[in-house]
């Protein structure tokens, strides 16, 4: 098991540093490019959700948290912004809380396509945490075979 916490300002151009921050983490799990790739992505939508809905551009930390466990990669990214008010509106694909800024309303869903498992905690007024995780072990145990 390795672990490492990061912690960094809610502004834009730290969102390509803290996505090869966790993929470069991540090497010691032998990922392929596309795993590396869903790694990236799902990393950059939790964080610019932080930067764009959690904090609106005010001042704010993000804290991104990762371990390796087994062939598990664990991601936990998590501020203490705004919080979400709804948040299985939040979770709709196609929602977004911000349709003047022509968002998506995709980020929460393709965090969910990319990862393993993916999960939200949220209170209105405290922040959000999203916790993912991928799971190696299949590809480990199909290039075994």
């Amino acid at each position: 098991m390795n672990e490492m916490q990061l912690k960094f300002l809610a502004r834009s151009e730290n969102e390509e540093f803290a996505r090869n921050v966790v993929a470069a983490f991540s090497l010691s799990l032998n990922p392929s490019l596309a795993d590396l790739s869903d790694i990236k992505t799902a990393v950059s939508e939790a964080v610019t959700n932080c930067i764009v809905h959690g904090y609106r551009g005010e001042e704010g930390w993000i804290t991104l948290t990762c371990k390796t466990e087994g062939n598990c990669l664990h991601i936990e990214i998590s501020d203490s912004g705004r919080g979400i008010n709804d948040l299985e509106q939040a979770l709709t694909p196609f929602y977004t809380s911000l349709p003047s800024e022509e968002r998506s309303g995709m980020g929460f869903t393709i965090m969910q396509t990319f990862m393993s498992t993916f999960s939200v905690e949220s209170k209105s007024g405290e922040g959000t945490t999203v916790k993912m995780s991928k799971d190696f072990g299949a590809k480990a145990e199909a290039d075994a075979g």
